[in-house]
């Protein structure tokens, strides 16, 4: 089969021509063959696997263009990357491969792009297409990778168990390609999985959580996550997830699966949002409920706290998997310890000083957390699922009337710390910290306006209260 379109552009026929007068052999390979057939958007990293040195084709290639584009060379992997316009091209010497069971890093040495095939993880990611002069264009699919393409499976070149033993990564990476692609794991290779689950544990965090953010991005996370629970792939890396699986039953009354209730949640918030961390708050938002789940016979189930216990789970989930510590923490942090809060609000008795607490705790997260809130509403009744959400509007609309009203979103109180030590002509301590905390507390009660004049003589009467002497008796 001749799919010469694929390869029209100029730098396909640079590399045809030097590898002609090189006397060398050069295939585009993988994914960009792969997504081509697919007619999905041709990914703009290519992959060119040459019988020879890698390097060595790079750096020839890399001489046909001005100015020079850098070479980037990994002699370890026998690898080279440029960059040509729009494109980035990786070049490989085609390899054999094998592995000790303790390790994925394979030992290698040089082969045909037949042992560079045969290495590859999956029969669609094996798929190659020549650049060579008297084959140009012809695709090379030894493993009848086009016929899985257009049924949709994703299936290894060789035995599952071998493949997925020697690089457990691809594991991750079928599920993800599945979810991705919305494609079936050949049930052969899917057992296979399953038998090699634990070898996981060689992975580091770092390259599971690379995999696992991409299932997380794909349309329908669920999907993945779904798969990585029956492939017991997920109790390995994120036990405190699977932990929520299951119904328990007492005196008649039963809890809802919070396992598969957080798969719908995620799956629906991912229909409004491509914010990866927001998806993450929707994924751990009930992750406390299995340490906080109790029996009460007067009221059935209870998971008091679970918001507050999940969110300090977050911590060790990030240090685990090597996410980032800094603002993604702190902010699935909070989503997930706020998750229940708008529900408490949705009462016409409801107090401003409530509403003003949710606007200034939350400040610019506030939107995400109502996303997250109407995305938590998993009922089939339709007349629930509308009320559910009628109610939320209500509450965000009650808020954004106080914000209009008296400007709490992300607030700082009126009065600053010099204010004070100014007037009461007193050096920085405690009591600094005590009038400020004061004083904001009484803006979100309503006790006093969120402006300067209020505060200032709030101020005031608190410096009395504390004994302390003004250098200014006058009230603004």
């Amino acid at each position: 089969m001749n799919v010469s379109k694929a390869i029209q552009e100029p730098i396909f026929k640079q590399i045809s021509e030097v590898i002609e007068n090189k006397r060398q052999q050069a295939f585009v390979i993988g994914g960009f063959v792969r997504d081509f057939l697919l007619k999905r958007p041709n990914p703009e990293d290519i992959d060119i696997v040459t019988e020879g040195s890698g390097i060595e084709l790079a750096m020839a290639i890399a001489e046909r263009y001005k100015p020079k584009p850098k070479v980037s060379v990994f002699k370890r992997f026998g690898t080279a990357m440029i960059k040509v316009q729009n494109w980035e091209l990786e070049f490989v010497g085609a390899r054999k491969e094998s592995y000790s069971p303790d390790s994925r890093k394979p030992s290698v040495e040089n082969g045909t792009l037949e042992d560079d095939q045969k290495r590859r993880d999956f029969t669609v990611n094996a798929l190659a297409i020549s650049l060579n002069k008297d084959t140009y264009g012809e695709l090379i699919d030894p493993f009848d990778g086009l016929s899985d393409l257009q049924n949709k499976i994703i299936r290894t070149p060789l035995n599952p168990d071998i493949t997925y033993s020697d690089d457990p990564l691809r594991m991750i990476r079928a599920i993800r390609f599945a979810t991705q692609l919305n494609f079936t794991i050949e049930p052969l290779s899917f057992e296979a999985i399953k038998r090699n689950a634990q070898r996981i544990d060689i992975l580091s965090g770092e390259r599971i959580t690379d995999e696992f953010n991409k299932i997380m991005m794909s349309p329908q996370p669920g999907i993945g996550l779904k798969l990585l629970y029956e492939a017991k792939l997920l109790e390995r890396f994120l036990p405190e997830l699977t932990s929520l699986q299951g119904i328990e039953e007492i005196e008649g009354q039963k809890h809802k699966d919070n396992f598969f209730h957080t798969l719908e949640v995620v799956d629906n918030i991912s229909r409004s949002t491509t914010n990866l961390w927001l998806r993450w708050a929707a994924l751990l938002h009930d992750i406390g409920k299995a340490r906080t789940k109790r029996f009460d016979k007067k009221i059935g189930w209870t998971f008091h706290s679970h918001e507050f216990v999940g969110s300090k789970m977050v911590l060790a989930i990030f240090k685990r998997l090597k996410l980032p510590l800094g603002e993604p923490l702190k902010y699935v942090q909070k989503l997930v310890q706020y998750s229940s809060r708008p529900v408490s609000l949705i009462t016409d008795e409801v107090s401003d000083s409530a509403l003003r607490r949710l606007l200034f705790d939350m400040g610019n997260e506030l939107e995400d957390l109502f996303l997250l809130c109407k995305a938590d509403i998993t009922t089939k009744n339709t007349k629930k699922q509308i009320l559910f959400k009628q109610n939320f509007d209500y509450v965000e609309e009650k808020i954004k009337d106080v914000e209009e009203k008296d400007k709490i979103r992300n607030f700082q109180p009126p009065i600053t710390g010099h204010d004070i030590m100014k007037t009461f002509e007193i050096e920085e301590g405690k009591q600094i910290g005590v009038i400020k905390e004061t004083i904001k507390e009484a803006i979100l009660e309503g006790i006093i306006n969120n402006d300067y004049k209020n505060s200032y003589n709030y101020m005031l009467e608190l410096g009395k209260k504390l004994n302390l002497k003004r250098k200014n008796e006058t009230k603004l």
